[in-house]
């Protein structure tokens, strides 16, 4: 007698749709919880490593990949799992802050503009196009320079120059929440234009914040990691993955390619992390999508 049981998939597909839709959001938050769970236990850990990536031990130099060091070690048998694990923790760190000021810069602007309309839309537009007009790598450099470079020299540059993006989005979903009924019989109630916005407006608008949150920390990352690689962000006595990167690159024509590679690869794949979880909180909170 046969007694062959459905495919996984086919148990999934017999489901009320009510039900599929119930199961792909519980796992699209089991899958935010555990990342962001990740990034923290990755934050709090690697701000433990200062002292262990820093340390050297010339009688350990250059060693390859292995059990006891599983990122090889450095010219100065400093260990390289410890320096990319204490530079990823920085990187977080950095990003956060440049991200959360970027988006509220991008927040305030994008609210303003659409609210009040008229000439206050037309300048801070015209500052949005000029920003996003601008060579992007050299306008970070430039405020990095301007700003004294340093930890806070790197924040103020990524989060003045990832905003207009955000204020864009803000700005278009502003206009259409403003042309919603309930929005002009506000308006006629004798209600203000800040009023409108504070109570009506800006809970409309948040998903779209925290997205731009999300997807702005990758982008921040990587920003960080650029101006420092050419010099211009952290000390070069920080473990930062900018500044591993720019000293490896010294000695890749000697063989060393463990140097960069994999820490350069565990950079990618924490960008990768923050673009998967943007994507999931996007789908999460997307009307269009949150019930497929």
């Amino acid at each position: 007698m046969n007694l062959d049981l459905p495919r996984s998939s086919n148990l999934v597909k017999s489901l009320p749709l009510a039900h599929r839709r119930f199961l792909s959001r519980r796992h699209q938050t089991l899958l935010l919880i555990l990342l962001c769970l990740a990034c923290l236990v990755g934050v709090l850990a690697g701000s433990g490593q200062t002292a262990l990536a820093n340390q050297t031990n010339l009688s350990e130099r250059n060693q390859a990949p292995s059990w006891v060091h599983p990122f090889g070690t450095d010219w100065l048998g400093r260990d390289m799992l410890a320096r990319t694990w204490a530079g990823l923790s920085l990187s977080l760190r950095v990003g956060f802050l440049a991200a959360l000021f970027s988006s509220l810069i991008g927040l305030l602007i994008g609210l303003t503009a659409a609210t009040l309309g008229g000439k206050v839309d037309v300048f801070f537009s015209w500052w949005i196009d000029v920003f996003l007009s601008l060579p992007h790598m050299v306008v970070l450099i430039l405020l990095a320079f301007v700003s004294g470079g340093g930890l806070m020299g790197v924040v103020i540059s990524v989060a003045l120059t990832h905003w207009p993006s955000l204020a864009r989005v803000i700005r278009a979903e502003v206009y259409q929440i403003r042309s919603t009924d309930y929005v002009q019989i506000s308006a006629k109630f004798g209600h203000s234009p800040f009023w409108i916005a504070r109570h009506h407006i800006l809970p409309h608008v948040w998903p779209q914040f925290l997205v731009g949150l999300i997807l702005l920390f990758p982008h921040a990352i990587l920003h960080e990691a650029g101006i420092t690689f050419i010099g211009i962000g952290l000390s070069p006595h920080q473990p930062a993955i900018g500044i591993i990167l720019a000293e490896s690159m010294r000695h890749l024509s000697t063989g060393y390619w463990w140097l960069a590679a994999l820490p350069g690869a565990a950079l990618l794949a924490m960008v990768k992390i923050f673009d998967v979880l943007g994507e999931n909180v996007r789908a999460l909170l997307d009307p269009r999508t949150a019930q497929e």
